[in-house]
């Protein structure tokens, strides 16, 4: 491979594990005890709203990503009959978060700065706008060439367009190009359709149709890509 395009949520924060479980996790350890299945709805309205509102700033970090996403939460169960969330609760639910992401990132950092130094590298995410913020509160942002970021260019996965913006500030053919995603559908499909090589980091996603899915390059973590072997992949 002569570049690489990571994706961002789930892929280098969350050892390919969907983001819904680490939230719910959060109101687990905050002594919430939400029912699955309510807890995905609020997840769900949640991300819609965050969607059509801009709540979210381009200087927010990931820690203010977080407390924003549930503080919308907490005012949907206040508005649907609870349980209310303490100011408290969502101080320690969103500093979970923010330290699991913080966990995943520090066992990647030894992993794209190796990979840094033989390679360009691009991230291509579905984010909020603040992507650079959030990479430089944890200090990653320099290990990348450039980011493709779905608010800024207005193209969101699985649109393949949004990896082809990438793969051409890299100034590559897609042949050449290996994309690194935690999702079947947003990221291995589409890159694919482009002819770019693909590694899966596959944790927990959001359905069970994506957790019985294989592929041939599949990995338990992004730290993970520089075990695989020579024959595989060789960025040299």
């Amino acid at each position: 491979m002569k570049g690489i395009i990571f994706d961002y949520g789930g892929t280098l924060d969350s050892r390919g594990v969907h983001w819904s479980w680490i939230i719910l996790e959060g109101y687990r350890s905050a002594e919430i005890d939400l029912p699955l299945e309510r807890f995905r709805q609020v997840y769900v309205e949640g991300e819609r709203e965050l969607a059509r509102v801009r709540h979210i700033l381009p200087g927010d970090t990931f820690a203010d990503v977080m407390r924003k996403k549930i503080a919308i939460h907490r005012r949907v169960l206040a508005e649907s009959g609870g349980p209310e969330l303490t100011a408290t609760q969502v101080e320690a639910i969103a500093s979970h978060c923010y330290e699991s992401a913080r966990s995943c990132i520090n066992e990647a950092r030894p992993m794209l700065e190796t990979l840094a130094d033989r390679v360009p590298m691009m991230l291509v995410s579905n984010f909020y706008g603040n992507i650079d913020s959030v990479l430089r509160d944890f200090n990653i942002r320099h290990y990348f060439r450039g980011i493709i970021e779905s608010a800024v260019v207005g193209v969101r996965k699985p649109n393949p367009t949004i990896f082809r913006l990438g793969v051409d500030v890299l100034e590559m053919n897609p042949a050449d190009v290996l994309v690194v995603g935690d999702s079947m559908r947003k990221d291995i499909i589409p890159a694919q359709s482009l002819g770019c090589a693909t590694a899966w980091v596959k944790g927990r996603g959001w359905t069970p149709d994506e957790d019985q899915a294989t592929h041939p390059i599949t990995l338990k973590s992004a730290a993970e890509l520089l075990n695989l072997p020579q024959c595989l992949i060789n960025f040299d």
